[in-house]
C-alpha cells in the first residue's frame, strides 16, 4: 500500500514540477552547504542489458550517469514541493519521497528520450548523431555542459521556448511577491472590489509562443540584465510597480534561495541569468522540452493509427448507445443530467424520441442564456413588503411587480476590469477599426487589446466578440488611478443596445412588438381567462418582448467556428452577458443553461420564457421578468429530433466544429493511452537497481521536519 501511495504522490509532484511557482520554507541543517551537495541518486540506463543488446546500444557514449544531488531536491521543493505538500495534506516523508522518485523517474524518462530520438532521427537528412553530440558538449563542464547536451536534443524554436519559459516562471514568482507587497503597502480604506470573472480564453497563452527579448525584470543592476522593465521585451509590469517594490520583491526571493543554500554567496545577484538557481531550473526547462519532444514522437505514432473510417465508427458506436439509453426506461431522466455535461470532449449525439404528445408548439430540449437585469435592493425590499395584488388569494403581486420592473435600470459590470489587479481596457481608437459605442461618441473604451488585436502571445477568443465599448464614463485622477462610472439604462434601451449591437456584427435581426400597457394592466390580466379565482397563471402574459437573429438554416456545428453568423451571435450575447448579467453562474457557458420539458426547477416565469425561446428556435430570444428583475433569454442550441452533430471527414481539421472536437478528443486519449503504456514500459525496464541507485539515508533527516 505504501508503494501504491508514492507513486500516486511522485505523478503529482511531477505535474507540478512543471509549472510551480517558488514557496519558500526554511529547512534547517548543520552544514547545509555541504549537505546539500550529497549525491541522493545516480541513474544510468546505459547499465541495463536492455539498453547494451537492444536498439539503442549505439547510443551508449551519449547516456552519461546523472547524479540528483540533495540540492536538486531542495530546489524542487522550494518550487513546488512545499505549496503541494499543504494543498494535498502529505507529511514531510511523503513529499520528499515523492520528489526523490519523481526526479529519478524524471531522468529514466529523458535519458530514454535521448536515446530513442537518436535512433529516430538516424540516417536522416541533418539529422542527429553521436559525433555532433559529442562536439557539441566538448570543453564545457558542470551547468554548461549539462545545457548544451540537452540542447543538442532540441530544435532552436524548442529551445528558445524553454529559455522563455524559464523567464516568464521567474517574472511570475517575482510578480506574486511584488503583488502582496503593494497590497501591504496600500491604505487599508482602498477598494476591495470583486473583479469580474473573465470569458474564458482571455490570454490563454499561444503555446508555440516566445520573445527572445523578453527578460527577467529584478530592477537591479544593468538595464539589459532585468535592471529596468522597459529593457524586459514583451514582460509587463504589475498594477502599482515600482523599481521600489520590486527590488523589494527581488530581495524576498533572494532570501529564500539564501536560506536554502540555493544562492551561494559569490553569486552575482544583479545577474539573475547568471545564478546557479535559474541554471537549475533552466535545465528542468530543457528536460521538459526534451520529454514534449519524446512526447511529440509518441502522438505521431499513436495518431497514424486514427483515420476517417475509425472516428466514423467510433461516432456511430457513440450515437447507437445514447440512443438506446435515453429512449429506454428512465432514459429521459439520463438524457437531462448528460444535457448539463457537454463540453468539448463530451459529446451529446441523440435526445428521447417524441413521446407522441399531440401539440402545435411542443417543447423542445435547449439551451439559453441568461442575462438578468436585476431589482435593486431598494426595489428588492418593496417587492418582498407588497401585499398580494388585490384578489389574488395565492400571494402574488404582479401588477405591483409590473410597476417596479419599470424602474429597473441595469449597468455595465465591467468597471473591475479597469480598477482590478490587472487592467485589462484600452481606448480602441487608432489600434481598431470600429466599435459598437450606441451612438455615443464618449465611449471609447474595449477590453482585452492582445485578444482582439491578434497578438501572436495569446490563442484568439471565439466565444467574445469583443467590440462593446464600455457603458460609461472613464477617466484618470491625478495619481493616474481609473475612475468609472456606469450609465444606467432601463429595459427598453438594453434592447436598443442588444439588437444595435448584434446588427453591428452583420447579422440580421428581426425584431419584436413590446407588449403594450404592460405595466399598467388589471390583475386579472395575469391569469388564464381572466379569472383570478380559479389562479392558473398565464405565463404568456409575462413576456415583455421576443425577437430572434435570423439566420439561414442555422447549424450548430458553427457555434465555436470563428467569423460564422452562428458564432458572431453567441459571441455578441456572451460579451453582453459579461457587460450586464448579475447571474455570475450564467457566466462562461459552453451553450448556456440546459431547458428540459415539462416542469422545471427554474421559477416559473423563468421557465415558461425559456421554453418558449427553444420552441422558437436557435437565434430566438424572449423578456420576461421573475422576482429577481428582467430576463433577457436568448436560445443558442435546439435539439429538432434525430442527431444534432455528424461526423464529417473533410471538417477534421476546421477549429470548432464538432468533427474538429471529436477528432482531438479521440487522438487525446488514444495518444494519454499509447504515451502511459511506453512510459511504464520505460519505468518496468530501467527503474531497478541496475540502472538507479537511491541513498534514501542522505535525505532522510528531512523527513525529521515531521517532529518540528
Amino acid at each position: 500500500m505504501k508503494k501504491k501511495k508514492t507513486a500516486i504522490i511522485a505523478l503529482a509532484v511531477a505535474a507540478s514540477l512543471a509549472c510551480g511557482t517558488l514557496a519558500g520554507c526554511d529547512l534547517i541543517t548543520t552544514d547545509p552547504h555541504k549537505d546539500y551537495a550529497q549525491t541522493i541518486a545516480t541513474v544510468d540506463i546505459s547499465k541495463s542489458e536492455i539498453f547494451q543488446t537492444g536498439e539503442f546500444k549505439d547510443y551508449k557514449s551519449v547516456i552519461k550517469p546523472a547524479d540528483i544531488i540533495k540540492r536538486d531536491m531542495i530546489a524542487s521543493f522550494v518550487s513546488s514541493g512545499y505549496s503541494a505538500m499543504n494543498s494535498y495534506g502529505w507529511t514531510y516523508e511523503d513529499t520528499f519521497k515523492a520528489i526523490s522518485e519523481s526526479l529519478v523517474n524524471r531522468q529514466l524518462t529523458i535519458q530514454y528520450a535521448m536515446a530513442y530520438i537518436l535512433k529516430y532521427e538516424e540516417g536522416k537528412e541533418d539529422g542527429r548523431n553521436i559525433a555532433d553530440y559529442e562536439a557539441a558538449v566538448a570543453g564545457k563542464t558542470d551547468f554548461d555542459a549539462k545545457l548544451a547536451g540537452l540542447a543538442y536534443f532540441l530544435d532552436e524554436p524548442e529551445e528558445k521556448q524553454a529559455l522563455y519559459k524559464t523567464r516568464v516562471l521567474f517574472n511570475n514568482t517575482l510578480d506574486s511577491q511584488e503583488k502582496s507587497i503593494i497590497k501591504e503597502d496600500e491604505d487599508s480604506s482602498s477598494s476591495t472590489d470583486t473583479v469580474r470573472t473573465l470569458p474564458s480564453g482571455v490570454n490563454s497563452s499561444n503555446s508555440d509562443y516566445f520573445d527572445e527579448t523578453y527578460k527577467i525584470y529584478t530592477a537591479v543592476g544593468d538595464a539589459k540584465k532585468g535592471g529596468l522593465a522597459s529593457a524586459c521585451g514583451s514582460y509587463e509590469t504589475v498594477k502599482g510597480s515600482s523599481p521600489y517594490t520590486r527590488k523589494r520583491a527581488y530581495n524576498k526571493f533572494l532570501a529564500s534561495l539564501r536560506q536554502n543554500d540555493l544562492l551561494f554567496s559569490d553569486e552575482d545577484t544583479t545577474d539573475f541569468e547568471g545564478l546557479t538557481y535559474f541554471k537549475i531550473e533552466l535545465v528542468s526547462a530543457y528536460e521538459s522540452a526534451i520529454i514534449n519532444k519524446l512526447s511529440d514522437l509518441y502522438e505521431e505514432v499513436a495518431e497514424a493509427s486514427l483515420n476517417a473510417e475509425y472516428l466514423q465508427n467510433y461516432y456511430e458506436e457513440l450515437r447507437a448507445t445514447q440512443e438506446d439509453t435515453f429512449n429506454a426506461e428512465g432514459g429521459r431522466s439520463t438524457f437531462e443530467s448528460a444535457l448539463d455535461k457537454v463540453s468539448d470532449t463530451s459529446f451529446l449525439l441523440a435526445s428521447p424520441r417524441s413521446d407522441g404528445a399531440e401539440s402545435a408548439t411542443p417543447n423542445k430540449y435547449g439551451y439559453v442564456i441568461n442575462i438578468l437585469l436585476p431589482f435593486s435592493k431598494t426595489q428588492t425590499a418593496k417587492l418582498n413588503a407588497f401585499n398580494a395584488d388585490y384578489g389574488d388569494k395565492n400571494g402574488n403581486s404582479f401588477a405591483q411587480r409590473a410597476k417596479l420592473l419599470k424602474e429597473v435600470q441595469a449597468t455595465d459590470q465591467r468597471a473591475s476590469w479597469f480598477t482590478g489587479e490587472t487592467d485589462h481596457g484600452f481606448e480602441y481608437k487608432d489600434i481598431i477599426a470600429d466599435a459598437y459605442t450606441g451612438g455615443n461618441s464618449d465611449r471609447t473604451y474595449l477590453f482585452f487589446e492582445d485578444s482582439l488585436t491578434g497578438n501572436d502571445k495569446y490563442e484568439p477568443m471565439t466565444k467574445y466578440y469583443g467590440k462593446y465599448t464600455y457603458n460609461g464614463t472613464v477617466t484618470k485622477d491625478a495619481d493616474g488611478d481609473y475612475v468609472v462610472k456606469p450609465k444606467k439604462i432601463e429595459i427598453d434601451k438594453f434592447m436598443d443596445e442588444m439588437e444595435g449591437y448584434l446588427t453591428f456584427a452583420g447579422l440580421t435581426v428581426e425584431k419584436g412588438v413590446k407588449t403594450a400597457n404592460y405595466y399598467d394592466r388589471s390583475v386579472a390580466d395575469y391569469y388564464k381567462d381572466k379569472n383570478v379565482e380559479a389562479g392558473k397563471v398565464d405565463y404568456a402574459s409575462f413576456v415583455y418582448y421576443a425577437g430572434k437573429v435570423a439566420i439561414s438554416d442555422y447549424d450548430v456545428d458553427k457555434i465555436f467556428v470563428d467569423g460564422t453568423d452562428e458564432n458572431k451571435a453567441f459571441s455578441v450575447i456572451n460579451e453582453l452577458s459579461f457587460a450586464y448579467n448579475t447571474d455570475t453562474a450564467g457566466l462562461n457557458p459552453y451553450y448556456g443553461y440546459s431547458v428540459v420539458t415539462g416542469k422545471t426547477s427554474f421559477v416559473s416565469e423563468f421557465e415558461y420564457a425559456a421554453q418558449l425561446a427553444c420552441r422558437e428556435g436557435a437565434g430566438s430570444y424572449v423578456v420576461a421578468p421573475s422576482d429577481y428583475g428582467w430576463h433577457i433569454i436568448y436560445c443558442t442550441f435546439v435539439f429538432d429530433g434525430g442527431a444534432p452533430f455528424t461526423f464529417k471527414e473533410a471538417e477534421m481539421e476546421t477549429e470548432g466544429t464538432f468533427s474538429y472536437h471529436l477528432y482531438e478528443a479521440v487522438k487525446s486519449s488514444v495518444v494519454d493511452k499509447y504515451s502511459s503504456n511506453q512510459q511504464a514500459e520505460i519505468l518496468s525496464a530501467y527503474s531497478n537497481s541496475t540502472c538507479t541507485t537511491i541513498y534514501e539515508e542522505r535525505y532522510s533527516d528531512l523527513f525529521e521536519l515531521d517532529n518540528l
